[in-house]
């Protein structure tokens, strides 16, 4: 038969989910070893900017001349916020330092989300209303980056939408100790619960996997702006592997 003949030729646009000549394959394995990178190296870049900007400012305010810095960005960083101030008035509390991994990994996520949607709606018909956008991000969006569906979706018609994935695939494969944890990160989110005692030893084990969801929420972010909407997206998980992503898009009403 035709059908069993290795010199039978086959039509690659068949054979493959997208056709472009121009287009590169990596293992589907990549962008779960990106996240795994992600987080530890912006919080790396983050205490290394802040340590040379306190050590710019020691320079500045000791009177011996400025210390040479190579990184332009911990220059202008030590700039803005040095002048008039101690000499430990730079050093990263906790809460500046996630804020400051978070806008770093916020926006390479931005960016990622922008090429992505671009990419994967070059060759289709693009959504056009924002229950679409969000059907399509949902669905296609999701099943490319992640391979599989949104697992729940909620909206109250206003603006706001909520995503669910009880099985979000970068989280999968935490795993913590929760032998050892912290007891006020532990009450703070008893508290914030209404008291709930379920939570206990799972406290930390959701704050270490937060930052995990700083990227992906910044590519949810940039998919929908290169689709034509403006949101702001956040993301948290209130158990493992589970993740939610509230998007409310601008102009929206609760």
């Amino acid at each position: 038969m035709a059908s069993n003949n290795p010199s039978t030729p086959v039509d690659a646009s068949q054979s493959t989910p997208y056709n472009d000549p121009t287009s590169t394959y990596v293992n589907t394995s990549t962008l779960d070893f990106l996240l795994i990178e992600l987080v530890p190296m912006a919080y790396r870049i983050t205490t290394d900017l802040a340590a040379r900007e306190e050590d710019w400012i020691r320079g500045s305010t000791s009177g011996g001349g400025k210390p040479a810095i190579a990184d332009d960005a911990s220059t202008s960083g030590a700039r803005g916020t040095g002048e008039g101030t101690g000499v430990g008035a730079t050093a990263m509390d906790e809460e500046e330092s996630r804020e400051a991994v978070f806008d770093r990994l916020e926006k390479l996520g931005y960016r990622v989300g922008l090429g992505v949607a671009e990419r994967f709606s070059r060759d289709k018909p693009r959504p056009t209303t924002p229950l679409d956008i969000i059907k399509f991000l949902c669905k296609d969006l999701w099943q490319l980056l992640f391979r599989k569906q949104i697992d729940n979706l909620k909206t109250n018609h206003r603006g706001i939408y909520v995503l669910t994935d009880n099985t979000f695939k970068p989280l999968q494969r935490m795993s913590f100790d929760t032998k050892k944890y912290d007891a006020a990160m532990q009450a703070a989110y008893q508290a914030a619960a209404g008291g709930d005692p379920a939570l206990g030893r799972d406290a930390n084990s959701i704050a270490r996997a937060q930052p995990f969801l700083y990227f992906p929420a910044g590519v949810i972010r940039g998919s929908l702006a290169a689709l034509g909407i403006e949101a702001t997206v956040n993301a948290e998980t209130t158990g493992l592997p589970a993740a939610t992503f509230q998007i409310r898009t601008i102009g929206a009403k609760a």
